[in-house]
């Protein structure tokens, strides 16, 4: 005698056997422009709750301390010991705060940075207490791109700025993005365009059409009249744009939504000049203004997507730094970004040299002094194989070192913070330095191309001076 047989019962997947009238009972009614408004305010309302997250009680940021610990491990090569008799040994310089008596002392990143100097003026010459940053040399601007959004743009750029700044540099950071996410994370407040990079590229191209003009006026033709835009922005200087943030030694010229307005102006510039060389207007403008001597590094945040905002950014920087997830799609959109980035610096080139050969003039060519594609939000355990196989195909351009992703990359996150902006406390000592491990190691080889590039430059100005 046979047993029963159980009776088994196929679960169909949930997108079988929809009610059309259940559906129709459960849409919203249709939704018009005016709803647009209202999402977007309900996410401004919910950005600045999130925002509100790192402000202290007056609305202001402002950036935690840092213990003996922390600053003999990461931030000045001494011994904890010694950090200690050079305190006793100089009562004028900061001493730092304990929070229980006879607890560890913790410092303001302003005086670490007074420290820093104390011990590179005082301490042992065989020691690098001060970053390398050679005499006489202009800020090495770096541009970090891609446009494929969400592959770490902005939090790369931003923990590099980070980095520098703990490693003793003065950065200024350009955020030019009218999403605005980086003036966000370093509390910028902008209220318009005009408190963002725009009105240094118009005043650029207002100097090229007064310089125009007067060819014209030489001619006998008719000038075209500057516009109160451009009026404007001929009596603005870079350093009114700079604001102060939360990093002693971090400043920002931030970006908001009018900032896009750019991408449809200076192409209407463009066709009334076709002589201005657009792609020079930021280097120039901040050249002019004496920021490339003001800061040591300039990071440069761009678009995700390669329009005259990036096209200035990538032609100021002397960096390039793209960043990419370990994935197929991922890979193949950055390849196809370097496609465009190739045809559309070769376009450039090629044109100004057509009018460069035929006035004898001295040809453009575009030059960077490093490159680097870098992987971002690693994990080893899914993506060796495929950022191995990326790493066979780009080769040198590709940094081997992976930015993996860790816990306290995602709850510093949540935090709206940078890892370097978080209290190992809230972790441990043994989770914190992990966790930081893979950002110190990303500045590491970013910085190397950097102090090279800035030796490069150095020998270059010795052999020439010979």
């Amino acid at each position: 005698m046979k047993s029963p047989t159980k009776s088994t019962k196929t679960t169909q997947p949930p997108y079988v056997g929809l009610d059309p009238d259940i559906a129709a009972t459960q849409l919203e009614c249709a939704m018009g422009t005016a709803d647009f408004a209202r999402i977007a305010q309900a996410c401004a309302s919910g950005r600045q709750d999130l925002e509100s997250r790192g402000l202290e009680e007056n609305g202001n940021r402002s950036l935690r301390l840092f213990s003996t610990w922390e600053i003999t491990r990461y931030l000045i090569p001494v011994a904890t010991g010694h950090f200690r008799r050079v305190l006793k040994e100089n009562p004028d310089l900061p001493q730092g705060m304990s929070e229980t008596s006879g607890g560890a002392k913790w410092f303001t990143l302003d005086e670490v940075l007074q420290l820093r100097a104390h011990f590179g003026a005082k301490g042992s010459k065989a020691k690098d207490y001060r970053p390398y940053r050679p005499d006489g040399l202009p800020a090495k601007m770096l541009a970090v791109a891609n446009f494929k959004g969400g592959v770490g743009k902005t939090s790369t750029a931003a923990h590099l700025a980070m980095s520098a700044a703990l490693d003793g540099y003065k950065v200024l950071v350009i955020d030019l993005d009218s999403q605005g996410s980086m003036t966000s994370i370093f509390g910028g407040q902008v209220q318009d365009e005009w408190q963002t990079v725009f009105p240094l590229l118009a005043r650029h191209y207002a100097r090229t059409l007064q310089s125009d003009n007067q060819a014209r006026a030489a001619r006998g033709e008719v000038p075209q009249p500057l516009d109160d835009t451009l009026s404007s922005a001929l009596q603005v200087k870079a350093p009114e744009l700079i604001q102060k943030t939360h990093w002693p030694n971090i400043d920002l010229i931030g970006a908001q939504l009018n900032l896009y307005w750019a991408e449809f102006q200076i192409p209407v510039w463009r066709m009334n000049a076709r002589g201005w060389r657009l792609w020079d207007a930021l280097t120039e403008s901040l050249d002019e203004d004496g920021i490339l001597d003001e800061y040591d590094l300039i990071f440069l945040d761009t678009p995700p997507a390669l329009g005259y905002l990036t096209i200035n950014g990538l032609a100021a920087a002397d960096i390039l730094l793209v960043p990419l997830g370990a994935s197929f799609l991922e890979f193949d959109s950055t390849g196809r970004f370097f496609d465009m980035l190739h045809a559309t610096f070769g376009s450039i080139e090629e044109a100004e040299n057509i009018a460069a050969r035929a006035l004898g003039r001295e040809g453009l060519a575009f030059e960077w002094d490093a490159v680097r594609a870098l992987i971002t939000r690693y994990d080893s355990s899914q993506q060796a194989e495929l950022a191995a196989l990326m790493q066979s195909y780009l080769g040198p351009t590709l940094s081997p070192h992976r930015q993996g992703f860790t816990a306290l990359i995602g709850q510093a996150g949540e935090q709206v913070q940078g890892i370097y902006e978080a209290d190992y406390r809230d972790f441990n000592r043994e989770t914190y330095a992990r966790g930081r491990e893979t950002f110190d190691a990303t500045w590491a080889a970013v910085k190397s191309l950097i102090i090279g590039a800035w030796r490069r430059d150095e020998l270059a100005n010795q052999r020439a001076a010979e």
